[in-house]
């Protein structure tokens, strides 16, 4: 199988982790705080993805400079990017049912900006996912998990709010495959764009896409994880960390 085919599914598999949030939160809405838990571990696995993966590899292909560059400039895109959609409604896509969030999202239009916010996350996380396999090297797996993770309660999130909004069924599931699908592209297309790439370009790619990550990460989601699990927050984000070490090291 061609290896932009198989970015496109693994990025696809990152996806479809926002349709079964969304049909978890459309069909049996779980506690919150199993949510909040679900999301420091993937903080966690995703912080280390970062850390070991990312900014090694980007720093191993082009140096400091590349990596440096690409990483601030990533975080400040992204900030900027979020600053505007959290101000549409989708300041707590990754909430689902904090009380500040139900207010948020039960209004017309915010269930969607936070449809547009999980792109906007989803967009670096897909890219890295297709640039990983370029050269023949195997998918980054901690990458996808961490991916994986994080997308659940986004998808359980938003769908809550759009059937609040009075969105049926066929609109909020039709949305979120469409972003998993989006999800899939973005892999495939960073895979095809990026394989015959020079190493300086491939370093600005992961550091770019690592800085989105980080800032996302700080924004969204350990915002939204302490808000239920408190003072255990840390501690499952450590072991999401520590699984995500393993795992690379073992795959290494």
């Amino acid at each position: 199988m061609p290896l932009f085919v198989q970015a496109g599914l693994w990025g696809l598999l990152g996806g479809s982790a926002l349709v079964l949030g969304a049909a978890v939160g459309w069909f049996a809405p779980l506690p919150r705080r199993i949510v909040a838990v679900v999301m420091a571990i993937g903080a966690g696995v995703l912080i280390s993805a970062v850390a070991f993966e990312l900014m090694d590899e980007a720093y191993r292909q082009g140096g400091f400079d590349s990596t440096a560059a690409g990483f601030l400039g990533g975080a400040v895109v992204y900030t900027l990017a979020n600053v505007a959609i959290s101000r549409r409604g989708a300041r707590h896509r990754k909430r689902s049912g904090h009380e500040d969030g139900e207010s948020q999202s039960g209004e017309d239009g915010s269930g969607l900006a936070i449809a547009v916010g999980a792109l906007l996350d989803g967009i670096p996380e897909s890219i890295v996912i297709g640039v990983s396999l370029v050269g023949g090297a195997g998918v980054s797996v901690p990458t996808v998990a961490a991916v994986f993770l994080s997308n659940v309660p986004e998808g359980l999130s938003s769908s809550a709010g759009m059937r609040r909004a009075g969105r049926s069924g066929s609109y909020v599931f039709g949305v979120w495959i469409g972003i998993a699908a989006l999800s899939g592209l973005a892999a495939l297309l960073g895979n095809l764009a990026l394989s015959q790439a020079a190493p300086d370009l491939l370093a600005a790619v992961n550091a770019v896409a690592a800085g989105a990550i980080l800032a996302m990460i700080v924004d969204t989601m350990i915002p939204e994880a302490f808000a239920d699990t408190h003072d255990f927050a840390g501690l499952v984000t450590v072991a999401g960390f520590l699984a995500a070490f393993v795992l690379s090291k073992l795959g290494g």
